[in-house]
């Protein structure tokens, strides 16, 4: 079976095994071996496509010194690698508090949880925190059945929320789901999701891709009755905007059959799409706000739950106990990571930014047939490449050869789908590094 790697592109395919042939460092070429040895195999991520030796800023620098614009990130790196404040005060709460054992608690840990109740819209405010997104993605799930008393999942196929069982359940991507993974978790519902073109509903427009769905969920829902959450990123992360009005339905829709909405933000929360939460675009609140990545500032991992206070009713039973759940350090680096993204205004820079880069790449639209869509919100866009643009087929061939060559001239960041170049930046990048950035994707499609 061929799979399409929805999450990144394939480290196995021609393209890949003719960028290692370039490469002629041997202290790289000593430590990619070593690795290959040592580390399971697994798709999207090993064999490794190259050494790292420095993060700053904007920037990764292997060993050979070459640096590239990095616009993946892992979705962590808002604030750029190694942010200065946030380093001080990492130092500092080490000095102070280095760890809290699980069943005490410490100010930085409860400081955190108010601030995020304060943040979130609605009545979110109530918090447990883990060390991942997928961790923090089966808090969710086991909270909305405690809540329900129901156990089945919605959700859609070809997104992503996590490696584990449940949060590869819930997700509709093969890579973390078919093969080995099964049997995942029983009750796990998918529906296809929206889609500007190909819709998979037979529409011809994102509107009516977006309504012919919005109705298939509220069907879902009521067929099965007894759902207990439908889970969804507010912005698909590959990326997907969703049309207006559509989330708007889909509440309407879990509140008429008693199904909680849970919003995945790992990738997207935190300022990278203009607002502070993806889903104020929208104007709808989920009952359920999952955060992580970018929440340890790009150092630490952290991720968040936040729920409606009506939803704490698991007391009696362990639905995280995970235990780094209040590390003071790592609290306190979320803490000051959302105090610069606020005071620095990072939001509403993602958003200048973003519509200038969104700009830039529809006029590489307008100059090369290969580019069928250029799509997003803030400071995560992307650029879809096609054969041609009556039909729209994906060019998987030639997104791997623009990866590789945006590589070579200097920048990374992932393709999604297999042929959408998805570039998000961190929401510090200077005006100037992001032109420079958009200048080079713009000769690698050119030349193709």
């Amino acid at each position: 079976m061929t799979l399409i790697h929805t999450e990144g592109e394939s480290n196995t395919a021609q393209a890949r095994r003719d960028w290692n042939a370039r490469q002629h460092h041997a202290a790289s070429a000593a430590l990619l071996q070593r690795d290959a040895d040592v580390f399971l195999h697994q798709s999207l991520s090993s064999p490794c496509v190259s050494t790292i030796a420095k993060a700053e800023g904007i920037w990764i620098e292997d060993l050979a010194g070459r640096r590239y614009m990095d616009f993946h990130g892992n979705s962590v790196h808002h604030v750029g690698y190694g942010h200065p404040r946030l380093k001080e005060a990492i130092r500092a709460q080490m000095d102070e508090l280095p760890f809290a054992p699980r069943r005490f608690t410490c100010e930085m840990a409860v400081e955190l949880a108010e601030t995020l109740a304060e943040l979130t819209p609605g009545d979110l405010g109530k918090v447990l925190f883990t060390t991942g997104g997928s961790d923090a993605i089966e808090v969710a799930l086991k909270l909305a059945r405690a809540a329900t008393g129901r156990f089945k999942t919605l959700s859609f196929w070809d997104a992503f929320h996590g490696a584990g069982f449940g949060a590869s359940s819930v997700g509709g991507e093969a890579t973390f789901r078919s093969g080995i993974a099964g049997p995942l978790l029983p009750g796990s519902e998918h529906v296809a999701p929206w889609a500007p073109h190909h819709c998979p509903y037979g529409t011809n427009s994102l509107e009516e891709s977006a309504r012919a769905c919005a109705s298939m969920i509220s069907y879902v829902l009521a067929r099965e009755g007894d759902i207990a959450a439908f889970i969804a990123e507010p912005m698909r992360a590959t990326p997907l905007v969703p049309a207006p009005g559509f989330w708007k339905s889909v509440r309407e829709a879990c509140d008429r059959h008693g199904t909680l909405l849970i919003f995945d933000e790992i990738p997207t929360g935190l300022g990278k799409t203009g607002k502070f939460f993806a889903s104020e675009h929208d104007g709808v609140t989920p009952d359920i706000l999952v955060l992580g990545k970018s929440l340890g500032g790009g150092i630490l991992p952290i991720a968040a739950v936040v729920a409606r206070r009506g939803l704490d009713v698991a007391g009696d039973y362990a639905i995280g106990h995970y235990t780094h759940e209040k590390n003071p350090v790592t609290t306190r680096a979320a803490l000051t990571t959302i105090a610069i993204i606020r005071e620095e205004g990072l939001p509403e820079r993602a958003r200048e930014l973003g519509d200038h880069a969104m700009n830039r790449m529809r006029e590489l639209m307008a100059r090369s047939p290969h580019v069928g869509d250029v799509r997003g919100r803030g400071l995560i866009f992307g650029v879809e490449l096609v054969e041609d643009r009556q039909g729209l087929q994906p060019n998987h061939a030639l997104a791997e050869r623009v990866y590789y060559r945006c590589l070579e001239n200097g920048l990374s960041f992932k393709i999604s789908r297999g042929n959408v170049l998805t570039l998000s930046p961190p929401l510090t990048i200077a005006r100037a590094d992001l032109d420079r950035a958009l200048g080079i994707v713009e000769e690698a499609v050119l030349t193709g």
